[in-house]
């Protein structure tokens, strides 16, 4: 399905996967613990997060920003695990954006009404490089926007196992997710979980 330029949603394209996927899930977050991060203006993100990789995505009172440590632990975060790299290269490859090699990924657990405002990705140092993300678990509304935040956002069903990709002129689009409703996933039980990898240093 195409999103927009350079977007697509790729149906049921970790399907396959899925199991494998959601275990290396469960071994990252033994290592760093999903939890609620803060927003610059103190407010508590509905969705709780851990990351993997080189660098993880944080969120306090001084910003928005990569870092190469859990600010909880104080540790470095999990390795990215191979199942994910190479979920991204294939995925990044189907959407023409070939040579795609993640070294950072955002985990978000959404649970029954937790939601994500229109945001762009932005921290990242080379806007060349595509993000990809992987829907898990509890189906959502995936809301696809423009290059404004203005732009009135296309509202697309995200299933178990679909894997979103943007890049090229949509690589800075604004997107989000509407409030998650309630239901039970034989997988992951009452929530969804969103990996997103990216290429951030």
């Amino acid at each position: 399905m195409i999103l927009g330029p350079g977007a697509v949603l790729l149906r049921g394209f970790a399907l396959h996967d899925a199991e494998s996927l959601l275990d290396a899930v469960a071994r990252i977050a033994r290592a760093a613990p999903f939890r609620f991060m803060q927003t610059p203006g103190g407010f508590r993100m509905s969705a709780s997060m851990t990351n993997a990789g080189a660098a993880g995505w944080v969120s306090d009172r001084r910003g928005y920003r990569y870092d190469a440590r859990d600010p909880d632990s104080g540790k470095p975060w999990p390795k990215l695990p191979a199942a994910f790299t190479t979920l991204a290269g294939a995925a990044a490859t189907a959407a023409r954006f070939e040579g795609f090699v993640p070294d950072a990924c955002l985990i978000n657990r959404y649970e029954p009404g937790a939601r994500l405002s229109l945001h762009q990705d932005k921290n990242e140092r080379d806007f060349s490089q595509p993000i990809v993300s992987l829907s898990l678990g509890l189906p959502a509304v995936f809301l696809f926007g423009g290059l404004t935040r203005t732009d009135t956002p296309r509202r697309v069903r995200l299933e178990h196992g679909d894997v979103a990709v943007w890049g090229g002129p949509s690589r800075l689009a604004f997107h989000g997710i509407a409030p998650l409703k309630d239901g039970e996933h034989p997988a992951t039980g009452r929530c969804r979980i969103n990996v997103t990898l990216r290429r951030a240093l």
